[in-house]
């Protein structure tokens, strides 16, 4: 039985633990092709780069896996994967896994999980995956151990067309993880503010700063199920669509 391609991207950079984890889980499962920045694209969104050349190198530190570091973005990862490099589809694509959380409205800054969801738009089966700890050296055990369980099972039962999944781990050990929950995305956000500061020449520039506010206390969330020790999985997709807004505006006076 021939074994599937998988494409494994992040937004921390090629060289991060996270995306070197994913790597040697997803080896278990196919041939891998690795197309990851050159340096961190972390909170780049689904940005592409259209005003500056794309380079793309190759990068020979994973053993047997065929790997390219690229100038741009998550996104731009990605495409240039499927139309530069493979020539076609992957059969899995596996974002991450990212140093930080991804829950919430944070799933819209996300360079990790932006390039989950231009997976989704090419139709290929996407997953991304995040860990609660934001620190360079954290301890991935238990997302690795997470990251094997979903991506097993996702081959298995296959991942609904145009949807990808946002997996988020919480930063303890795997005997401490309470299990799986499939949940919603909770309706929280950052409460912003700027710092302003002088350069070393007295002229001002801004730092953005501020404290993220769970609004949201409802159980069938994914910030809830972290908090209580599960891995959360909330199916994801590129329509943005306010469906319940449609019959209301089609009442305006327009």
């Amino acid at each position: 039985m021939q074994r599937p391609k998988i494409l494994v991207t992040n937004d921390d950079g090629i060289t991060s633990k996270g995306i070197s984890t994913l790597i040697e889980v997803a080896k278990s499962f196919g041939d891998i092709l690795v197309v990851a920045p050159d340096k961190p694209q972390s909170a780049t969104g689904h940005s592409i780069t259209i005003h500056h050349p794309l380079r793309l190198n190759a990068f020979h530190q994973y053993e047997g896996v065929e790997s390219y570091s690229c100038s741009g973005t998550p996104v731009d990862c990605v495409k240039l994967a499927i139309y530069e490099i493979l020539k076609g589809k992957p059969d899995l694509l596996l974002s991450g896994i990212n140093h930080g959380e991804n829950t919430s409205t944070n799933v819209l800054y996300s360079g990790t999980m932006s390039a989950a969801v231009e997976g989704a738009m090419e139709g290929i089966p996407s997953i991304g995956f995040s860990l609660a700890n934001f620190s360079a050296d954290a301890d991935f055990t238990a997302a690795q151990w997470a990251a094997h369980e979903v991506i097993a099972s996702a081959l298995k039962n296959k991942i609904p067309l145009n949807t990808c999944l946002n997996v988020n781990i919480p930063d303890i050990s795997v005997s401490a993880i309470q299990g799986f929950k499939v949940c919603r995305q909770a309706h929280a956000f950052w409460a912003d503010r700027f710092e302003k500061r002088e350069d070393q020449f007295g002229k001002p520039y801004y730092w953005l700063t501020g404290e993220f506010s769970d609004v949201d206390q409802h159980e069938d969330t994914d910030l809830h199920a972290m908090k209580n020790g599960y891995v959360s999985i909330v199916p994801t997709h590129f329509d943005m669509t306010a469906y319940q807004a449609l019959e209301e505006l089609k009442n305006w006076k327009l």
